[in-house]
């Protein structure tokens, strides 16, 4: 099992987690509560795949599908519901510096330019999440606070300048996702986020 099957597999059951109990938190029925983990799952690497011109990973391998089971089976089998405390964001943060890694990797294995590379780590990392609220009826976290598609950026720019040192790919995935968890980390911790627009005083 390469590393980059590893890190599919980590995102997919980490997002599919997260997705059925932010679905579970809504008082979504048992069909929706899967229905939320697989779109949060596997949406950013299947849009990942399509513009590789690969086929969707959720009809090419088995494991995907056995993670995605487990994950929903772990949510329907702790029936206490409790709003997303500190656990699932952490969780969360962790599954998209292993999505972006995943994203990136994937991309540079195909030799794609260093901007098409940026480009398919964030939408490996941020898709899943964005469907997820928006299937929720949530506004979307992604387009609001807590920085995560900057943190995936700034994870995809950090791999895409270690290769063009000439790191080995698999520490260049690593450290780009510890940047990932790093940069969303301190985010939330200090409150930060990007500059909103504001109407102007008439």
């Amino acid at each position: 099992m390469t590393l980059l099957h590893v890190l599919d597999l980590l995102s997919v059951f980490v997002f599919a987690l997260v997705g059925a109990r932010v679905a579970a938190d809504r008082g979504l029925d048992y069909g929706g509560i899967a229905l939320v983990a697989i779109v949060a799952s596997v949406s950013g690497g299947t849009l990942r795949n399509i513009f590789l011109g690969l086929r969707p990973i959720l009809i090419t391998d088995p494991w995907v599908i056995g993670s995605i089971v487990a994950a929903v089976a772990i949510t329907l089998s702790v029936r206490r519901v409790t709003k997303i405390g500190k656990t699932l964001l952490i969780m969360d943060t962790f599954g998209l510096a292993i999505a972006t890694a995943s994203g990136v990797q994937l991309a540079h294995n195909f030799n794609s330019p260093w901007y098409a590379t940026i480009i398919l780590g964030v939408i490996t990392a941020v898709t899943g999440g964005l469907l997820r609220d928006v299937l929720c009826q949530l506004e979307p976290v992604l387009l609001h606070r807590e920085t995560i598609a900057t943190s995936s950026l700034c994870g995809a720019i950090a791999f895409v300048a270690l290769i063009a040192l000439d790191v080995e790919a698999s520490v260049a995935t690593i450290i780009g996702g510890v940047v990932v968890v790093l940069v969303r980390m301190l985010s939330i911790q200090y409150n930060l986020n990007l500059p909103k627009f504001k109407q102007a005083q008439t």
